[in-house]
């Protein structure tokens, strides 16, 4: 993209109802508009964050085999009403009717609408273990809005739901969640700690929730610091092996993590003193396992193998991606903008023409830009360069890549990585190579 063709309206100064990093940053880097209270439009870079990241998000379920759907925004107050939580949801959920006089809802969540689906289709023991998932907007009419996409009332959320013929099957599955959830986590470029959370009325100990460490979350977090060291990825892993499945569970689960609701001042004496971490935290994901309360009150079942009918074990596994965004910003940030993980950034790097006009400089830029058109964006507009760098700053792109008259001439152009400040001079391929990781070529560099 070419900057002075973008629709990418930066702002210099800093809006007022902003009130924290996230919210302010998306707003001057021309990621986001507000269109009405709690509600935003994506604008072209931000819009490419959001895809990038449900890309990891949808690669991260395949991969333990959930298979993708897309369920309607709008659903039936019938399917709420078998489960019997119309009632009881509360003002969130925003009900409408239709011209025939139809009770509808704008979903908040899916347990009526997959568990549904689900009967539809799956009639036997045989037809699992089932695990479906998508991706897809979602309104929760909250009651104060606030923090930009942190807390806002429309929303783009991954839900999946699980189905098991055993209790023992449906753990197997939480347990392959949680390891896909770190895995996505761990690509996005953020350190997101599993902490066991509140299961509520349905009781058991098998929901947690994913938390981004922030100053500025809203949960007060205590984990054990081991949880930062310990590698949860190790590549022995198989993700379709039980044991190992057990095993690395075990390990996640040893160590102390609670949010300020959780939290066990007598189990947190017993953690070193020196290992004790306390701050806050975003909530980014949440999975949970509640057996049959779905398929039980909607009255699905599927025949067993003795030719009786039984209920299957569900679990629902949700990840916030537009939350993500802001949870990420939060995380990686400083005075003079945002930092992107490489993963999710809009761009790879922005090409920053010191001299539009000079023929070499100009020459150069475009050598660059022919060469991955869809991961750089071209500043060519003819501003000072400390309006350059400052927007490339604000913006965050992993790199900058920067064309002045003298390195032109010689054919070498200043590497700066954003999130260390490091600079490098180098030719047109060493510098395309260090970005893209692939050399004129498109082999591996490495």
């Amino acid at each position: 993209m070419r900057l002075s063709r973008g629709f990418l309206p930066t702002l210099k100064e800093v809006p007022a109802e902003a009130q924290i990093a996230s919210h302010r940053l998306m707003l001057r880097a021309g990621l986001v508009r507000q269109t009405s209270a709690g509600i935003y439009a994506w604008l072209p870079a931000g819009l490419r964050v959001l895809r990038n990241i449900e890309q990891i998000v949808r690669e991260e379920q395949n991969a333990i085999g959930a298979q993708e759907l897309l369920m309607p925004t709008v659903q039936s107050s019938e399917l709420w009403k078998r489960s019997g939580r119309y009632d009881a949801y509360g003002p969130e959920m925003l009900r409408i009717r239709d011209r025939q006089d139809r009770e509808l809802l704008y979903g908040p969540t899916n347990e009526e609408m997959i568990t549904d689906l689900f009967g539809q289709v799956i009639k036997s023991y045989r037809e699992l273990p089932q695990a479906l998932y998508h991706v897809q907007w979602k309104f929760r009419d909250e009651l104060r809005p606030r923090f930009g996409v942190m807390r806002g009332r429309e929303f783009f959320m991954k839900d999946a739901y699980s189905f098991d013929a055993s209790y023992e099957d449906a753990v197997a599955a939480y347990r392959r969640m949680m390891l896909a959830y770190l895995r996505t986590f761990q690509r996005l470029g953020v350190r997101a700690v599993p902490m066991k959370a509140d299961t509520g009325p349905i009781g058991g100990d098998l929901s947690h929730e994913f938390l981004v460490l922030a100053p500025t979350g809203e949960s007060g977090v205590f984990f054990d610091a081991a949880l930062e060291e310990q590698d949860w990825l190790h590549e022995a892993v198989d993700i379709a092996d039980h044991a190992s499945l057990e095993t690395f569970f075990s390990g996640v689960t040893k160590f102390y993590a609670a949010t300020d609701e959780m939290h066990d001042e007598k189990a947190w004496e017993d953690v070193p003193a020196d290992r004790r971490r306390e701050g806050r935290g975003i909530e980014v994901g949440h999975i949970f396992y509640f057996g049959t309360k779905y398929t039980e009150s909607m009255g699905i079942s599927v025949s067993g193998a003795d030719g009786n009918q039984f209920f299957p074990e569900m679990g629902s596994y949700g990840i916030g991606v537009s939350r993500l965004v802001g949870a990420i910003i939060e995380a990686s940030h400083d005075e003079a903008g945002i930092i992107w993980p490489d993963s999710v950034a809009p761009y790879r790097a922005a090409i920053l023409s010191l001299k539009p006009g000079d023929e070499a400089v100009d020459a150069l830029c475009e050598q660059l830009y022919a060469a991955a058109p869809d991961a750089f964006l071209y500043d060519d507009r003819g501003e000072r360069a400390g309006v350059k760098f400052n927007d490339a700053d604000l913006m965050g792109h992993p790199w900058q890549m920067i064309v002045g008259p003298r390195g032109a001439k010689e054919g070498k152009v200043e590497l700066k990585r954003r999130a260390t400040g490091e600079r490098f001079e180098l030719t047109v391929k060493e510098a395309l190579a260090k970005v893209l990781g692939t050399d004129a070529a498109g082999k591996d560099a490495a």
